[in-house]
C-alpha cells in the first residue's frame, strides 16, 4: 500500500479490521476509521497522530453514513481506497425460522455496504488510482448449515461488487474481493463447531494488506481451505446436500 493513501476502513474496532488498521497506519497511510464503538478508534488516533480521521457511526443508518461521507470530503476531499469490512453473523435455526434475524444480518452486511458505496464512490472518483475493496466470505462458495442469513448477505455483497467491477472499469476504479476462511475474531469466538485451518486476525490482516497493492480480483485464504470449498462447489447438487447433511445439527443441537 502506497504511503499516505487516503483510506476509509469500516469495521475497524476489532478483528480483522482492527489489525488491518494497525498495519496500514504503520505503512504511513491515512485512515478514516468507522465503527460503532469509538474507544478502539480513538486509541489508534492517539498512537498515530495526524494519520487518523475518526468517523464513527452506525453504518446501517443511511443518514449517518452520508454524514460520514461529508466529513471525509471536508477533511480530505477524496479517497484513494475504500475497504468495506464491517459485518456481522447470526445463525439460522430452521425449526424456528426468524425473518428478523435475516433482516438484521442483511442490513449490516449488504445494505450498510450499499450505503457506504453511495458515499464512497464520488470520493473515489476524485482520488488517485482508486481502489474499492469488499470483505465477503468463503462461505459463499459452498452452502453450510445454519449459515443461510450470513451466506445470503455475503453472496449478495459478492454479486454487487462483481457487477460494480464491470461498471467501474471504464472509470479505472479497481475492485478487489476478500474471501476469508475461519479467522479468530469476536464474531467467531463463540462458534461451537470446528473451524479448520483457522487463522489469527493479525495473520489474516497481514495477508490482505500485503496483497492489496497488486490489486488482485480476489484475495481468498487459506489456500488449501479455499481449494476444498471450490472442489465441493463443483460436485453434483445431490452429493453437496448429502455432505451438508453430515454437518447439520440434530434436534438435540449436536452434529449429525
Amino acid at each position: 500500500m502506497a504511503d499516505r493513501r487516503r483510506i476509509w476502513l469500516t469495521g475497524a474496532s476489532s478483528g480483522i479490521g482492527a489489525q488491518m488498521a494497525e498495519a496500514l497506519l504503520v505503512s504511513g497511510a491515512r485512515l478514516a476509521l468507522s465503527a460503532r464503538t469509538l474507544e478502539p478508534l480513538k486509541a489508534l488516533s492517539d498512537r498515530y497522530p495526524g494519520q487518523v480521521l475518526l468517523v464513527p457511526g452506525d453504518l446501517t443508518d443511511s443518514v449517518q453514513v452520508r454524514e460520514i461521507g461529508k466529513r471525509i470530503a471536508q477533511a480530505w476531499g477524496a479517497l484513494d481506497t475504500v475497504i468495506l469490512n464491517a459485518g456481522t453473523c447470526e445463525y439460522v435455526d430452521a425449526r424456528q425460522f426468524d425473518a428478523a434475524l435475516v433482516e438484521r444480518v442483511v442490513r449490516t452486511n449488504l445494505l450498510a455496504s450499499s450505503y457506504c458505496l453511495e458515499s464512497a464512490l464520488p470520493l473515489l472518483r476524485a482520488g488517485s488510482q482508486p481502489h474499492l475493496v469488499g470483505v465477503v466470505s468463503s462461505v459463499t462458495y459452498w452452502p453450510l448449515p445454519r449459515a443461510g442469513a450470513y451466506g445470503a448477505s455475503k453472496a449478495g455483497l459478492r454479486y454487487l461488487l462483481e457487477s460494480l467491477r464491470i461498471d467501474l472499469a471504464q472509470e479505472n476504479i479497481d475492485v478487489t474481493l476478500v474471501s476469508p476462511g475461519f479467522v479468530d475474531t469476536p464474531l467467531t469466538e463463540n462458534n461451537d463447531f470446528p473451524m479448520p485451518m483457522r487463522w489469527s486476525a493479525q495473520k489474516a490482516a497481514q495477508h490482505i494488506c500485503q496483497r492489496l497493492e497488486k490489486r488482485p480480483l480476489e484475495i481468498a485464504f487459506p489456500a488449501p481451505f479455499i481449494a476444498i470449498l471450490r472442489l465441493l462447489a463443483n460436485l453434483p447438487k445431490r452429493l453437496q446436500v448429502a455432505l451438508g447433511k453430515r454437518l447439520a445439527r440434530t434436534s438435540d443441537g449436536k452434529p449429525s
